[in-house]
């Protein structure tokens, strides 16, 4: 499976996390609004502008991991991500029935959902609505994002971050028009993050020990090998 269809699936897979967790969002903003020609393309661009600051955060982030490689700090990157995971999956064991913690969410997600819903009925706004909920937080998003940093060039990364997107939108589409439906897709989806993030995170650890194991901890740099003529 290519890079490209691997993002694909993620998204499309990942999309069922993400109905489950913002359906009722997506249906507040965008529901209710009747169906017409005008109200389905709307909510196109609504996708596509979501989708594109997928793209960009890609290409960002692409950028970077770009430059790492260059200087050879694949390794010392790969284990920075490795344990920011293990900290995220932690964090989200511990501190998700926090109230504080929730709270403190509430309130940094609270303007930028404010702007959005400000932007989409606007005339032509649902495309930058769509800019702005690519900025919410979102475990799944992450997670595409840290695996789109190892991509070859920003390119690529761009192009890892626009299928996943791509892949999201079948069911979110759906969730815009039908989002108080995501209750019954509720299927615990959300307790199994944190041991994803865990997953994810000892793999990136075990990348930058350079074990040369096959597709779990290949060479990332041979020593010497930079001052071959």
């Amino acid at each position: 499976m290519s890079y490209t269809y691997f993002a694909f699936f993620m998204g499309l897979l990942g999309s069922i996390h993400c109905a489950v967790m913002c359906g009722p969002l997506i249906f507040a903003i965008e529901g209710g609004q009747g169906l017409s020609w005008t109200v389905f393309f709307n909510k196109v661009l609504y996708q596509l502008g979501r989708v594109l600051t997928y793209g960009s955060l890609g290409f960002l982030l692409g950028t970077i991991g770009t430059f790492a490689q260059i200087q050879g700090w694949q390794r010392s990157l790969s284990w920075i991500t490795g344990i920011l995971l293990l900290l995220i999956a932690l964090f989200q064991l511990v501190g998700k029935n926090n109230r504080t913690i929730a709270s403190l969410q509430t309130r940094a997600v609270q303007p930028v959902v404010r702007l959005l819903s400000t932007w989409l009925y606007r005339p032509g706004g649902s495309f930058v609505a769509g800019i702005l909920n690519g900025l919410l937080p979102c475990g799944m998003v992450y997670m595409a994002l840290i695996s789109a940093i190892n991509a070859d060039s920003p390119q690529q990364s761009f192009l890892f971050m626009l299928c996943f997107g791509l892949g999201t939108i079948p069911l979110l589409f759906l969730f815009s028009f039908l989002g108080n439906l995501s209750k019954s897709f509720k299927i615990g989806f959300s307790r199994w993050m944190p041991f994803l993030y865990f997953l994810l995170g000892i793999w990136f650890i075990l990348r930058g020990a350079n074990l040369n194991i096959p597709y779990l901890s290949p060479l990332i740099h041979i020593d010497g090998a930079i001052n071959c003529a």
